[in-house]
């Protein structure tokens, strides 16, 4: 009887000891990679065994959005869980202030006593606090875009001998990080933030022959053609004029190799990653997120790059496998509308840690079990950045996406879009003139005040975010708007 009661104590122990084992996390984001470019979304030209190994354990997103869509602004998004007018972080606006940085998932958990690591593209620096390496347990991240010569990112040289290209010498830093949160027996939370597929377009050479030679299939929504009923605002700034200058006009098929070359590096880095979770025996109680700082438009409309609210640009990949839940392997797909700002208040409800009030986004854990639920009505998608014509605020739900494109002059006046997007996933028909689709209009634009309210609330004083409440003001006459640049645009770089 002894012996029994000895055998039930200690399996009870055991029990109780998984129940309250913190999670290990991996948090991988890609800089410009669309939803295309990943298999298991349906393209069957291209290969991310890894990634769709990801998706397919896990869960795929269906509806997942940048809340702004360029990289320092989108990683301030994800690093905070709030939107860009009150990280108050862009290209043209500044830099990110000591206290906002304070409640960013990376400080939390590391005071919640996680083992933090970061490696690659920060995209942001804190004022008095620059990249923000002394934060971290390890540190392989860098300044500005980083670069894709491995020996050429300062905190990554020791890799640059067996992976001269960056893109391979993260997926050893994640396996380095995650021995040594072995080694000291504490939960991790590794953050890989890879400069690819980022131009300039420099894949790793070893991947070569991997789509040498391919052609591909082009978008439906592909060419100017399919452009013409955009925004005449959209088509002032470089993302119009890129669909020429980046060749998908004339040379499409070598581009999307170099893209997708880019992309297959990752995921063998990705699979570095996976396999020293197996080797050291933990993967079963870590959850990976993979997703991408934005979209990436190549050549549908006829535009190039991102920024744009367009589904190319502002819709991205999103797969998150939890091995603990009990759905994982079932290949889900969920539906339900998630951004960028989600991730911090997933990452610290993982890892049991309070998610501060101040999070404008909501924890994605609940629906890693139950897929069919909501957490958002709608969204923001917000451009602040770049030419003044092209910068503009768009409502995003689950069915609808609403724009209202607020510049004007002699030669073009404020106008609107709307798009049904469960009927119209290409976005081939402007319905804010249609007769048929006036109801949902006006409920668009209810959903966009709100937005605009909340702006008002709650921007921040500094980098001039203030100037928007006006500017996205629908009753505000063009005329009567002012607006004031920050600081000098660099559009060489973002």
């Amino acid at each position: 009887m002894k012996h029994l009661l000895f055998i039930i104590a200690l399996c009870t122990l055991i029990v109780s000891e998984s129940i309250g084992q913190k999670p290990n996390i991996i948090y991988l984001m890609v800089d410009d990679q669309n939803l295309l470019s990943v298999g298991c979304y349906g393209n069957t030209e291209v290969f991310t065994p890894n990634m769709d190994k990801i998706g397919n354990q896990g869960t795929i997103f269906m509806k997942h959005y940048n809340t702004t869509s360029i990289c320092m602004a989108s990683r301030a998004n994800v690093f905070t869980g709030m939107y860009e007018f009150k990280t108050g972080t862009n290209f043209d606006h500044g830099n990110m202030k000591p206290e906002i940085w304070k409640k960013s998932y990376p400080v939390l958990l590391r005071e919640a006593g996680y083992f933090t690591a970061f490696a690659g593209k920060l995209g942001f620096e804190v004022d008095k606090l620059g990249l923000c390496e002394n934060d971290f347990d390890m540190w392989g991240g860098g300044p500005g875009q980083t670069e894709y010569v491995t020996s050429k990112n300062k905190s990554m040289k020791k890799y640059a001998k067996d992976f001269p290209h960056s893109t391979l010498s993260y997926g050893a830093f994640g396996q380095d990080v995650i021995k040594e949160a072995v080694k000291q027996d504490k939960p991790f939370c590794l953050s890989v933030s890879f400069k690819a597929p980022h131009r300039p377009v420099q894949p790793d050479p070893k991947f070569d022959d991997v789509y040498a030679g391919k052609t591909f299939t082009k978008p439906a929504n592909f060419g100017r053609e399919a452009g013409e009923h955009m925004s005449t605002q959209s088509k002032q700034g470089r993302q119009y004029v890129r669909f020429h200058e980046w060749k998908y006009s004339t040379d499409y098929d070598a581009v999307m190799a170099k893209y997708y070359q880019l992309i297959y590096g990752i995921d063998v880095a990705v699979g570095m990653i996976m396999e020293e979770l197996e080797k050291q025996g933990i993967a079963d109680n870590t959850v990976i997120i993979y997703t991408s700082d934005n979209g990436y438009i190549c050549g549908s409309h006829g535009y190039g790059s991102k920024v744009l609210p367009m589904e190319e640009s502002s819709h991205a990949p999103l797969m998150i496998f939890d091995p603990r839940s009990k759905t994982a392997g079932k290949k889900l797909r969920c539906a339900s509308l998630t951004g960028n700002i989600d991730f911090a208040p997933t990452i610290l409800d993982l890892a049991g840690v309070s998610i501060p009030e101040n999070m404008d986004g909501k924890s994605l854990a609940p629906l890693l079990d139950n897929p069919n639920q909501n957490i958002h009505e709608y969204l923001a998608f917000i451009n602040t950045w770049g030419v003044v014509p092209t910068q503009s605020l768009s409502c995003i739900t689950k069915d609808w996406k609403y724009t209202y494109w607020w510049y004007g002059n002699d030669e073009m006046t404020p106008t609107e879009e709307l798009y049904n997007l469960e009927s119209d996933a290409l976005e081939m028909n402007n319905l804010s003139k249609d007769p048929e689709s006036e109801c949902d209009l006006k409920d668009m634009r209810k959903k966009y005040d709100s937005i605009l309210k909340h702006w008002k609330k709650e921007a921040i004083s500094y980098n001039n975010y203030q100037q928007y409440v006006t500017l996205f003001d629908r009753s505000i006459p063009w005329e009567q708007k002012k607006f004031t640049k920050s600081k000098k645009t660099n559009e060489s770089n973002h």
